[in-house]
């Protein structure tokens, strides 16, 4: 199957390096970032596992919760941890979905035959709490993620969700946002104490409401 946003993210039961999980269980009521490694061992990964550990703090303060996901089995995350924490001065504490029979990667369509008809490619998920697909980034294998760039994501999501407004290019927590065009204007002077500022009749900022 494909996911597509919006698409409810599928169910599961694996092993992981921290034992078996129920993907819904673990999720909870709590967001969710599920994101996929060809395999343990390489090194652009390797940075990535690294630096998601380092952001745990920036994922609990936006209720997120955190997994990963590889073709290899558990006991070879669990070696590959000790390489992640000792080389990437960390200490990884989320779960690594150990995936070696590939029911997952096919389940969330993470196998691309032209990249490699084994391998997972590298994708990442944000998930919302009603279990509903809200972004999915898929990059080269040569490329390491840009983590900045998925807290920015998920703080736009969730401000989204908690207020009427949309985010503008390369917005980031603080800045403008802008009023949907069906809001009216008459009606954002009222939804928007702080003020809404016109540039266009279809284009009008607002700061940001929750700051």
């Amino acid at each position: 199957m494909s996911i597509k946003l919006g698409d409810t993210a599928p169910d599961f039961k694996a092993d992981s390096s921290l034992g078996e999980i129920n993907f819904y269980e673990f999720l909870g009521d709590s967001w969710g970032i599920l994101f996929s490694h060809p395999a343990d061992f390489t090194p652009v990964c390797t940075t990535e596992l690294g630096f998601t550990s380092k952001l745990k703090s920036e994922f609990e303060k936006r209720d997120t919760k955190v997994i990963a996901l590889s073709v290899d089995n558990v006991e070879d995350h669990k070696k590959w941890i000790s390489d992640i924490n000792e080389t990437q001065n960390t200490d990884v504490q989320f779960p690594i979905i150990a995936d070696h029979e590939r029911k997952v990667s096919e389940l969330y369509d993470f196998i691309h035959p032209n990249a490699s008809a084994t391998a997972t490619v590298r994708s990442l998920l944000i998930i919302d709490p009603a279990k509903k697909v809200r972004l999915i980034i898929t990059y080269p294998a040569s490329t390491g993620r840009n983590f900045d760039e998925v807290l920015r994501v998920l703080d736009s999501l969730q401000l989204v969700d908690n207020y009427k407004v949309t985010t503008p290019a390369n917005w980031k927590n603080g800045d403008e946002v802008i009023v949907p065009p069906a809001i009216s204007t008459e009606d954002a002077k009222e939804l928007y104490p702080k003020g809404v500022r016109e540039v266009k009749p279809y284009l009008r900022f607002t700061p940001q409401p929750n700051i």
